[in-house]
């Protein structure tokens, strides 16, 4: 998969990566990456996907209320926010690669965490993005508009420093790919918590 610790750490920005990629590059690690999030709950059940670990760095500043800005994640909550990112990310991608000038308008639906509470349903929410953000790839045309470009606004990830350039539609795709990325040490920590839990 890609290694984003350079982006992460401020000594290499999205750009050069970026240039360097294209639609196939980016089918292959959305693959990877919809895989490993797989194998990591591979031996879970459903009593894992509703277990809330102890996670005493939560904070969720876009949280939908006071209560759940410090809540522990639950493993589906995890899930339903990864996917419902990555799916923004692909679909603003596309249009990007269609020519359309970035309006920073949202293009986000996040299913209810409350209701994802078995691994069945984890599973099919993965599978049903990994075809969403395969799809989204299809809508891109033979020779995308790749000079067409979007100033990151200031702030807007954590994991992303704040002099990166402009990116374009390679790179906005390439975000959603690091914001799964930034979870993936969270999932493994409430598998574990889970299944010592459970022993």
């Amino acid at each position: 998969m890609i290694d984003f610790s350079a982006i992460r750490q401020g000594t290499k920005r999205i750009v050069e990566l970026s240039d360097n990629l294209g639609v196939t590059e980016l089918r292959r690690y959305t693959n990877e990456m919809i895989d490993t999030i797989r194998d990591l709950i591979a031996e879970c059940v459903d009593s894992d996907v509703v277990f809330t670990p102890d996670d005493p760095d939560a904070y969720d500043s876009a949280a939908a209320s006071a209560e759940e800005v410090h809540m522990s994640w639950t493993l589906g909550h995890v899930i339903v926010h990864v996917t419902a990112s990555s799916e923004e990310a692909a679909f603003q991608a596309a249009e990007l690669a269609r020519g359309v000038r970035y309006r920073r308008l949202r293009s986000r639906y996040e299913v209810p965490w409350e209701t994802v509470v078995t691994i069945e349903q984890c599973l099919h929410r993965l599978e049903e993005s990994r075809r969403m953000r395969q799809a989204s790839l299809e809508m891109w045309p033979d020779e995308p508009f790749l000079e067409n470009r979007y100033v990151l606004k200031s702030g807007a990830s954590p994991s992303v420093t704040k002099d990166q350039p402009e990116i374009n539609a390679v790179g906005r795709f390439i975000l959603g790919l690091m914001h799964d990325d930034s979870h993936l040490g969270q999932i493994a920590e409430i598998v574990r918590q889970a299944r010592e839990a459970r022993r």
